[in-house]
């Protein structure tokens, strides 16, 4: 399996990496969660731009780039535009969640991008949408999260790994899903999953989380089962279950015996 070098951070080698979501609506906001971030254990930062009230003015995303890349100095930087049928805060049409991603790309100031593979659908056969930003961000030498998001359920074992491996295959330089458990044995499922898919299957990084409360477990152990990145906070959590940065660190380390 392949790591992924995105600056100083090498993803898929040694202790999972802890990734904080920016959520802020406003620039004050957003600012004000980059500095707080930037003194974080994050290893990286996630700026969730459906949460940003100007997010479809393409001039006010690349001056919020702009800061942010600047507040963040050498900590990569994954953009991510949440669609509503994922669990986000805003939807959009398939055209301008392309456009929008594209001129993101085109800026050079996000490292990766996050690209919806299935659009909130059960199985999706035409990935040419998410492809299409694949091309265009290796393109510019960005790299790209392809992702997956069930926040009604958790799916079968079998059906988790096939969902990895289609992303896989629309070479996506990460791949990620995340899920909803109803009970405990659901939790089994996405961790036994995670483990078929890197011992198997997977030629680049894995990034797999049950959500809630039932499955913070899998935010602090999954890397024991193969999971490459977990998402913490420094503030205003993105995703249910998602556990303060410095705590998941001390987690990590304990689990995983300092290994960086």
């Amino acid at each position: 399996m392949k790591t992924v070098k995105v600056r100083n951070v090498e993803i898929g080698a040694g202790m999972p990496k802890i990734c904080v979501p920016i959520t802020g609506r406003t620039e004050e906001e957003i600012v004000q969660q980059a500095q707080m971030l930037r003194q974080s254990a994050a290893d990286l930062a996630e700026w969730r731009a459906d949460w940003y009230e100007n997010v479809f003015c393409p001039a006010e995303v690349e001056k919020m780039l702009k800061i942010l890349r600047e507040k963040l100095g050498e900590m990569p930087l994954l953009f991510t535009f949440r669609t509503a049928k994922e669990g986000g805060e805003k939807d959009v049409e398939p055209d301008a969640y392309v456009e929008l991603n594209r001129n993101v790309i085109r800026t050079g100031l996000a490292d990766l991008v996050d690209v919806e593979v299935f659009g909130g659908k059960e199985n999706v056969q035409d990935t040419g949408t998410a492809e299409e930003i694949i091309e265009a961000a290796h393109g510019c030498g960005v790299k790209v999260v392809a992702s997956s998001h069930d926040f009604e359920k958790t799916p079968p074992e079998e059906r988790i790994i096939s969902r990895l491996r289609r992303m896989q295959e629309t070479g996506a330089d990460i791949v990620k899903i995340a899920v909803m458990p109803q009970n405990r044995r659901d939790v089994l499922t996405l961790l036994s999953a995670t483990q078929e898919m890197t011992e198997k299957y997977a030629k680049c990084p894995v990034i797999t989380m049950a959500m809630g409360a039932l499955g913070v477990i899998s935010r602090l152990g999954g890397g024991v089962f193969g999971s490459a990145v977990t998402f913490g906070t420094a503030g205003r959590a993105s995703a249910p279950g998602q556990t303060d940065a410095a705590e998941l660190k001390r987690a990590l380390e304990l689990i995983h015996g300092g290994a960086h």
